[in-house]
């Protein structure tokens, strides 16, 4: 069974030389904008094998030279694949980390004895506790010392890594700032190990890699910038769309304090590890043809093309022969003989995209549509993360399907429950009690108990708390009950709205269990049970909580499984991914759009309104201020805009979906 398949999602369809160069030639050309060695790969655990092999080679010298391997390690998501694959080499292949020594990057401050949120914790978690390395040889920051002895502390730390010959391999993650370790914007190169404040969106970053929600202590004991680059070899990871800009900053831009993590470009021996979502800004991923010979597709003529409207501010159909030789890109003339000729053909391929028939349009010609007109109408499956992601990302386009007379079902993945506010419960619990002293059933003692123990358990809960499995219960009830308001106000039967509620989910905390067999075939039965001619899955693999990628893997799990069981239903069938939550596709890769008018466009706002427990109390919003209805319409605003200033049709809104073949 393969679960992740989402990794394999490479949109551009980039010639592999690109990303893995086959000589040193071709690097040397390719990665001639780059300022810091990368390696990218299509898929994360090819980067991790890369890394786990440097680590497991050196731990085998030090070995055969009869000395320590001094590692060092971040704590962040991105690390996680890492720790399991050489937790898998030391438990399948026996890889011995006897000889290791382990300095922990970076500890929250303050800390009380015995709090969750400590980093080194986590890494006995992830790591430490499944290998065999000598305890006294795990080294951390103390994050419960007394702050009046926090500096000498530090210079103590510092000293301990001396003394064990400094550090052979430092392994971290990047954060959306460019921090790196918890060195803030701001950090100097100078900088050793020190306490410092620590940025609301770092402390956001981990709280969700810690997997509680328990708030981050406002300062963090880090390594410093000097102290990490004293490092002999230094590995930064990144995985996935979210990281693409700093990514870009980092290895591209200009060293900056304001960026930390641009430091590196300063090391003899520092390495990123980025796979293909997290490489996509990258001169040699999105803009080739400025680095290297082009093999011209049409995906990357219309990358080049859109890119030189923007460069210009020029709509297609206005681009000279002079802006193509002006900006790069004369092999394209060369190719199609004129600049007129390339603009034609991109703006009848942009073109082709916009349909207001998404499930098809009968009894047309669909030879340049997106969508066939038959079978009409289609049985349609609308996959859904959480309980509001269907209306958020695809709104307009799900009312369209419904108006147009298919069989439109809603199949909501997860229950969302640890997005609904406490005070959501108590509005409810109330409405519970109340309704029972008015319809005399106040002698059900089954409600009067549970009313007064959950009353209990908010008054006493505090931060980073687990909810109670009947709190977990409830929540789950009220984003059922929105999801189906929202489903009623888009016209869609009850009997089509389908609670999942995939097991993967259902930890009660911020980190979600692994994905299983158990989950895919949930959602197997489903497509089993329908059949459908469309599917719908959330393409927005930036979500910052991991939900939508493993939802979306467990869906395309599945469809694998029927594909590869022969299923007759899956030969007349099309898988469209949506974007919407958390960002949106880029108009090379688009291959349908769907317009809204302003009428269309508020209806779909009243259906996202109808989920009212994620409104400004709900847990989750991040850190864009905006709310989710007011985040859909500027994507979908934008999008529209973008189509527009192309020299297209100007239309109020705009939806925007990327075609999957199994």
């Amino acid at each position: 069974m393969k679960m992740n398949l989402s990794s394999t999602i490479v949109l551009n369809k980039i010639p592999e030389q690109f990303y893995r160069p086959r000589t040193a030639v071709e690097r040397s050309e390719i990665t001639r904008c780059e300022k810091i060695t990368t390696e990218i790969f299509a898929k994360v655990d090819e980067g991790v094998t890369l890394i786990a092999d440097a680590i497991e080679r050196e731990l085998k010298v030090a070995d055969a030279d009869g000395r320590e391997c001094v590692l060092a390690f971040g704590t962040g998501q991105s690390l996680t694949p890492l720790f399991d694959e050489l937790i898998r080499r030391h438990q399948e292949h026996g890889l011995s980390f006897k000889n290791a020594v382990v300095f922990n990057a970076y500890e929250y401050f303050p800390l009380n004895a015995g709090s969750k949120h400590s980093s080194i914790n986590r890494l006995h978690e992830l790591l430490l506790d499944a290998i065999d390395i000598n305890p006294d040889n795990i080294f951390t920051p103390d994050g419960t010392i007394d702050q009046s002895r926090v500096n000498e502390h530090c210079r103590d730390y510092e000293e301990k890594i001396r003394q064990h010959g400094g550090i052979d391999i430092i392994v971290l993650g990047i954060g959306r700032i460019g921090n790196i370790a918890t060195n803030e914007p701001g950090s100097t190169i100078t900088s050793t190990s020190r306490i410092i404040l620590t940025d609301a969106i770092s402390r956001e970053e981990m709280t969700m890699s810690f997997g509680s929600q328990e708030p981050v202590p406002p300062c963090s004991i880090t390594m410093g910038v000097h102290t990490i680059l004293s490092a002999k070899k230094i590995f930064l990871t990144a995985w996935g769309d979210e990281k693409a800009d700093i990514i870009q900053n980092t290895v591209e831009g200009q060293i900056t304090d304001t960026i930390p993590a641009s430091f590196l470009q300063t090391h003899n021996d520092a390495t990123v590890v980025a796979d293909l979502a997290a490489a996509s800004k990258l001169t040699r991923i999105v803009h080739p043809w400025l680095v290297t010979t082009c093999e011209w597709t049409d995906k990357l003529t219309r990358s080049a093309v859109t890119w030189l409207c923007q460069l210009t501010g020029k709509p297609i159909l206005k681009l000279t022969n002079k802006d193509y030789n002006d900006n790069g890109l004369s092999e394209l003339l060369a190719l199609y003989g004129s600049g007129y000729n390339v603009n034609i053909k991109i703006f009848n391929d942009l073109q082709h995209t916009i349909t207001g028939w998404p499930g098809g349009k009968p009894n047309a010609d669909d030879t340049y549509r997106p969508e066939r007109a038959k079978p009409f109408p289609k049985r349609v499956i609308v996959f859904s993360p959480h309980p509001d992601d269907d209306v958020i990302s695809m709104g307009g386009t799900i009312r369209r399907l419904v108006q147009q007379g298919h069989d439109v079902h809603i199949a909501y993945e997860t229950s969302g429950n640890i997005a609904v506010g406490d005070e959501e419960v108590t509005r409810f619990m109330h409405f519970i009690n109340g309704f029972n002293q008015l319809f005399e059933n106040s002698a059900d003692e089954t409600i009067k108990n549970m009313y007064k123990d959950i009353k209990h358990f908010l008054a006493n809960k505090k931060p980073g708390d687990c909810d109670t499995r009947d709190i977990l219960t409830i929540k789950g009830l009220i984003r059922r009950g929105e999801a189906r308001t929202a489903c009623t106000y888009n016209g869609i039967p009850l009997d089509h709205v389908h609670f999942l509620d995939l097991p993967f989910y259902e930890s009660g905390k911020i980190e979600k269990l692994p994905m299983s067999e158990r989950d895919v075939n949930i959602v197997r039965s489903l497509l089993q049970e329908v059949q459908p001619h469309q599917i719908f899955v959330a393409g927005d693999l930036a979500d910052p909580h991991g939900t939508h990628r493993k939802c979306t893997d467990a869906a395309l799990a599945a469809i694998d499984l029927e594909k590869e069981a022969g299923a007759e239903w899956l030969r007349d069938c099309r898988v469209w991914m949506y974007r919407g939550a958390w960002a949106e596709w880029e108009i090379e890769n688009i291959e349908m759009c769907v317009p809204m008018s302003p009428e269309e466009l508020r209806a779909k706002r009243n259906s996202i309104l109808k989920h009212s427990s994620q409104m400004e109390s709900a847990p989750f919003l991040g850190n864009d201020e905006r709310l989710f209805w007011q985040r859909s319409e500027d994507r979908n605003h934008d999008t529209a805009k973008l189509y527009h200033d192309l020299g297209l049709a100007c239309y109020e809104a705009m939806e925007a979906f990327v075609e999957y073949i199994p």
